[in-house]
């Protein structure tokens, strides 16, 4: 009985020892977990990234290399860090006595690079993708690093290249470098021959043949057989046609080449290869994904030489002067958006946007298929003479390390759009987006040029945007609320990307509010006063951004219940996030952005223009081409 009560003293304690054990954990898990500070802590290197991917930057060197130098793919990036964007208060930023946020700093050792001879090795079909975008200066230099990327594949494979010229007008100029290069792409291809001991081997053969196609609407095809002879090559580009219809199916012209010349080479034991050379991003990007598995079956890398993608915007705007009459049009080409879908704002605070700022990144149907088939995307982001609109002709190149974090998410549509609708705070962004969507409706366009010129004329048409912008500005005020209720979710957000969309949309919407209410007054006092013009050549009223605010006037006040004070309350909000834009993400497309809207102005006036009545009277003779 003893032995008993001994060992239930023993149980007893050795439970109550336990239990106490296990309190005491618990409170230091309990003390753990209500600790309140969070730290968001960020790296380039995120789960999107399955694979390790390949940048450079080329030289624009065009002379014929006199040695064999091969680097068969790009840099490896080593570049990381972190970014200083950690948690945000939920207090809202008008009640906020800074918007300045902690910096965190992130100190990377030093990362061995691998040598010239490990990057010159092929990794073999399929182990690593393509490069999304390696920048150059021009053609010379796209042709010099496509000539090391044959020189590579030539190594274990005779290739056949299938190059696709886009047929658009804007390109003649581009095609006829491209003709001339091509001379320097095969002595350099000569030289590696008598170098490289692999392709000694293969030096009587035709190691590499060539064919020449063009595209718009439809496929033509400029040299009856695939062929090495260079004056062959030169006269089927020089033959290659405008396409009047404006339409361009890059991707179903890829899938005809594949179906056409995949089985060809495959029995000829030759490796296909295409190169698009193109301005444009396609008229068919819906075929993307088709394209992609059509070329991954036949193990076709593809290499585009293209520009840059507009940023957050499908269009760019090209300016075509009408031989005749010497008059300017703008006319929309499709180059962009960088991503799967937009996600900047599409309005401009009076109408949908007529810019022309660079993504810093390459279209995105494009540079996907290059990346997916494991080609390169030669980015040239250089001037460009009729490329028109805000911007056109910024600084079109943004730092590497500045842009590493912005990178767009090169999914399919279907697993991008999968990926957004995981996110409030991302669906939020995108549903103020469509909102906000000039092309969805028709009644954000507000007229900003060419009012009619008599009071009796310009009074119902005035009348008509100013209706117009007041319904607007209520859409801006519902944007600014939703916005500023998924603030706090910032913190939360991984994407760098996204936290500057939503950083500029928000300082945007700030501005456009007070850019829609200065407009109304605008159309007001010209109503009132209707000033003389001061040229007697002109014809027309444009509505014109100013740096000078427009205050109201006594009338205007007691009909708005808004001030002057008021204006510049809601003026200086918007200039401190243009500022948070500028400071969160320097160097970038959203910062560029937003210094631009804070040179730009918040005011507006009306004042007296002349247009050319020819515009008018002779239209019906003038053909506006599709560019």
């Amino acid at each position: 009985m003893s032995k008993i009560s001994s060992d239930s003293t023993a149980l007893t304690m050795s439970v109550g020892v336990h239990v106490v054990i296990l309190v005491l954990m618990a409170l230091i898990k309990f003390t753990l977990l209500d600790d309140g500070s969070e730290v968001a802590v960020e790296t380039v290197f995120t789960d999107e990234r399955e694979q390790q991917e390949f940048t450079q930057e080329l030289d624009i060197n065009t002379e014929v290399s006199e040695n064999l130098s091969v680097i068969s793919g790009a840099t490896i990036s080593t570049a990381s860090g972190g970014s200083s964007a950690p948690a945000v208060s939920q207090t809202k930023i008008e009640q906020s006595e800074s918007l300045n946020e902690p910096e965190i700093q992130v100190n990377v050792a030093s990362v061995t690079m691998p040598g010239a001879n490990m990057l010159g090795t092929d990794l073999g079909e399929s182990e690593i993708k393509g490069e999304a975008g390696a920048v150059v200066e021009g053609y010379g230099a796209a042709m010099s690093r496509l000539t090391q990327e044959l020189i590579r594949l030539m190594r274990n494979d005779k290739v056949h290249v299938v190059w696709l010229f886009d047929e658009s007008g804007s390109m003649k100029d581009d095609q006829k470098e491209i003709r001339d290069q091509f001379a320097k792409v095969y002595e350099e291809l000569k030289i590696a021959q008598e170098q490289d001991e692999k392709l000694k081997s293969k030096a009587s053969d035709e190691t590499l043949l060539t064919t020449i196609l063009s595209y718009g609407a439809g496929i033509h095809t400029h040299t009856a057989n695939p062929t090495g002879n260079i004056p062959e090559i030169q006269k089927a580009i020089d033959n290659i046609p405008v396409d009047q219809t404006g339409e361009e199916n890059l991707f179903q012209s890829i899938m005809a080449v594949c179906d056409k010349y995949g089985q060809l080479a495959f029995r000829a034991q030759r490796k296909l290869v295409l190169v698009v050379l193109s301005d444009e991003g396609g008229d068919d990007g819906g075929a993307v994904e088709e394209a992609i598995s059509r070329v991954k079956r036949f193990k076709a890398p593809v290499y585009i030489m293209g520009r840059e993608a507009i940023f957050g915007y499908p269009f760019a705007r090209m300016r075509w002067t009408d031989p005749k009459f010497g008059l300017n049009f703008w006319i929309d080409v499709k180059r962009g958006p960088e991503t799967a879908f937009v996600e900047a704002l599409q309005y401009d605070g009076l109408h949908r946007r007529w810019d022309s700022f660079s993504s810093g990144f390459g279209c995105y149907e494009q540079v996907r298929l290059a990346r997916e088939s494991g080609g390169v995307y030669f980015m040239l982001p250089g001037d460009e003479e009729n490329l028109v609109g805000r911007a056109a002709h910024l600084e079109r190149k943004f730092e590497f390390l500045a842009m590493k974090e912005y990178q767009p998410l090169l999914l399919a549509r279907r697993d991008y759009e999968q990926e957004r609708s995981k996110s409030k705070f991302r669906a939020e962004i995108w549903n103020i987006i469509n909102v906000l969507n000039p092309y969805q409706d028709d009644k954000l366009n507000i007229k900003e040029i060419w009012y009619p010129f008599t009071p009796d004329e310009f009074r119902p048409e005035a009348l008509e945007h100013a209706s117009r912008a007041l319904r607007a500005f209520g859409i801006m005020n519902e944007a600014i609320r939703r916005l500023e209720e998924i603030q706090p979710l910032r913190a939360r957000e991984d994407s760098q990307r996204w936290r500057a969309a939503y950083d500029l949309a928000y300082a945007q919407c700030l501005a456009f509010r007070v850019r829609l209410f200065q407009f109304m007054l605008a159309v007001d006092t010209q109503l009132k006063d209707f000033p003389k013009p001061k040229s007697p050549q002109s014809n027309k009223w444009n509505v014109v951004r100013t740096k000078k605010m427009k205050e109201p006037d006594a009338d205007q006040i007691k009909r708005t219940k808004v001030d002057m004070d008021e204006l510049n309350k809601q003026l200086e909000k918007a200039k401190e996030q243009f500022a948070f834009v500028n400071k969160q993400h320097p160097g970038t497309p959203w910062a560029q952005r937003a210094n631009w809207e804070l040179n730009n102005g918040f005011g507006f006036e009306f004042r007296d223009v002349f247009r050319d009545p020819r515009y008018d009277s002779m239209r019906d003779q003038i053909k506006v081409p599709n560019l």
